[in-house]
C-alpha cells in the first residue's frame, strides 16, 4: 500500500476531483466539506429519496431478497445492469456524460480509474452510521481513498482461489503450478480469468518461484518483470481449455468436464456446490492469492443521489451484508455481520475469515497498474494500458 498521493501525482487527480466535485455541488442529500478539501456527498436519513436509482453491479450482488426491503423503505425503486468486467463497469459509468448510472459496485482494478477521471463523487463516510464497523483494512484503504477523501463505502471482498474437481484432481494441490506448469496432469483442462488484473496472478506466482526477479507487488512490474509474467502466461496457454470473464462460463465448464482446475471467485464454487452437479473444492496456494475488495461509488453525476446515498448506508448494514456473504460466499466488509455469519454458517464460517484483517492483509487485492512504481524505481512500472494490450496477446482476443 503506497501513500495516497503516488495517485495525485500519477493521474492529476486534483484537477479531476475539483472537475467532479463540481459537477456534484448541491445535488446530493447533504453536502459536508474539509476545511481545505473538496465538498463531500453526505448520507442525511431524513432526505427524500427521488423514487429511482439505476445500479451497475456484479452479478450476484443485488438480488431481490435484500433489494426488495430497500425499495419499501426508501421508495427508491432499483434499475439493475451488471457487469462482467471491471473494464465494462468503467466504460458504463462514463456513458452520456456519467448521467445514465447512479452508481457502481466497482473493484480495485477500476476504482482508481474511476476516480482519477473524475467520474466519481467524494463520500462523507462519517455520515453512514455503520462505518465504525468497517474493517480497519477497509477503512481507507487506497483503492478507494485518494489524499484522505473517500471516495464509496466497502462492500464485499474476497481471494481468487483456486478451484478444482474432486473427482479428477484427487489430491488437493498446494501451488499454482497444478495452472502454471507446462507438464500439468490437467493440461486442456485449466482455465484462467479473462482480463489483463490476471497478470498479477502469475506475477505472484514468479514472486515465489524466481526470486532473482525481485518482484515485491505483483502490480509494481518493471520491464524485465513484466515480460516474466506475460512469457509464463504465454507459457500457460496451451493448457487452458477456455479463459473465462463472465463467472457463469466457469460454472458450465466445470459442470460439463472441459474444466477441471483453475482461479475462481468464491460465488463460483458456491453455485457449483449448490447445484451438486460436480464435486468442487478449493484452496489457497502456497504463493498466496490476489483478490478484490468492492466499494460502492456514486457518479459524480448521479441522477439519484439522495437515492444512491441510501442504497450505500442500506448496503453497509451487517444484516444485508450477511445475506450477501451468505448468497455469493464473499465477506463482509462490516465486522457486525460476522457474529450471524458464524452462526449460520457453523464451522463453514471459517472459510470466510469475517473480520479478519491479518488474513485480507495478505490478500493482494486488485488495483490499478501505474507506470509510477510507488518507490525509488520512479516511473519505470508497466502501466494498465501496456497491461491490456499484452493480455489480448496472450490470449489471441479469446
Amino acid at each position: 500500500m503506497r501513500k495516497p498521493t503516488r495517485w495525485l501525482a500519477l493521474f492529476a487527480v486534483l484537477a479531476l476531483v475539483a472537475a467532479a466535485c463540481a459537477k456534484n455541488g448541491g445535488t446530493t442529500a447533504g453536502n459536508g466539506s474539509t476545511s481545505s478539501g473538496p465538498t463531500l456527498a453526505s448520507f442525511d436519513p431524513s432526505a427524500q429519496g427521488e423514487g429511482a436509482l439505476n445500479l451497475i453491479a456484479w452479478p450476484g450482488y443485488t438480488q431481490k431478497a435484500w433489494v426488495r426491503p430497500f425499495e419499501q423503505e426508501s421508495g427508491c425503486k432499483v434499475s439493475l445492469k451488471y457487469g462482467n468486467t471491471s473494464d465494462q463497469m468503467v466504460n458504463l459509468m462514463r456513458q452520456q456524460g456519467g448521467t445514465l448510472y447512479d452508481g457502481v459496485s466497482a473493484s480495485g482494478d477500476a476504482t482508481n480509474r474511476l476516480i482519477a477521471g473524475g467520474d466519481v463523487a467524494p463520500i462523507d463516510t462519517t455520515s453512514f452510521p455503520e462505518y465504525a464497523d468497517v474493517m480497519q483494512t477497509l477503512q481507507a484503504p487506497p483503492h478507494n481513498t485518494v489524499d484522505g477523501v473517500h471516495y464509496g463505502v466497502p462492500y464485499m471482498w474476497g481471494p481468487n482461489i483456486l478451484m478444482y474437481n474432486t473427482n479428477v484432481v484427487k489430491t488437493a494441490p498446494t501451488s499454482w503450478n497444478v495452472v502454471f506448469d507446462p507438464s500439468s496432469p490437467y493440461a486442456g483442462k485449466v482455465t484462467a480469468y479473462d482480463s489483463p488484473i490476471y497478470i498479477a496472478d502469475a506475477a505472484l506466482y514468479l514472486k515465489a518461484h524466481q526470486p532473482d526477479l525481485n518482484i515485491t507487488d505483483p502490480y509494481e512490474l518493471t520491464q524485465n518483470q513484466f515480460d516474466a509474467a506475460i512469457s509464463l502466461l504465454k507459457q500457460q496457454n496451451p493448457l487452458i481449455n477456455k479463459y473465462w470473464a463472465i463467472y457463469t462460463d466457469e460454472i458450465d465448464g466445470f459442470e460439463n468436464g472441459d474444466m477441471v482446475v483453475g482461479t475462481a471467485w468464491p460465488v463460483n464454487q458456491s453455485i457449483l456446490v449448490a447445484d451438486g452437479t460436480v464435486p468442487v473444492a478449493s484452496v489457497i496456494p502456497s504463493e498466496g492469492v490476489t483478490g478484490w475488495a468492492d466499494t460502492w461509488m456514486m457518479s459524480a453525476n448521479a441522477p439519484h443521489p439522495v437515492c444512491m446515498l441510501k442504497w450505500m448506508e442500506y448496503s453497509l448494514r451487517p444484516a444485508v451484508q450477511t445475506q450477501v456473504a451468505e448468497y455469493y460466499g464473499a465477506t463482509p466488509s462490516n465486522t457486525a455481520s460476522c457474529a450471524q455469519l458464524d452462526k449460520d454458517l457453523g464451522k463453514d464460517a471459517a472459510n470466510y475469515h469475517c473480520g479478519d484483517d491479518a488474513f485480507l492483509s495478505n490478500v493482494a487485492l486488485w488495483k490499478t497498474p501505474l507506470s509510477d512504481c510507488g518507490d525509488n524505481r520512479g516511473s519505470t512500472c508497466i502501466d494498465y494500458a501496456t497491461w491490456t494490450e499484452k493480455w489480448l496477446e496472450v490470449t489471441g482476443g479469446a
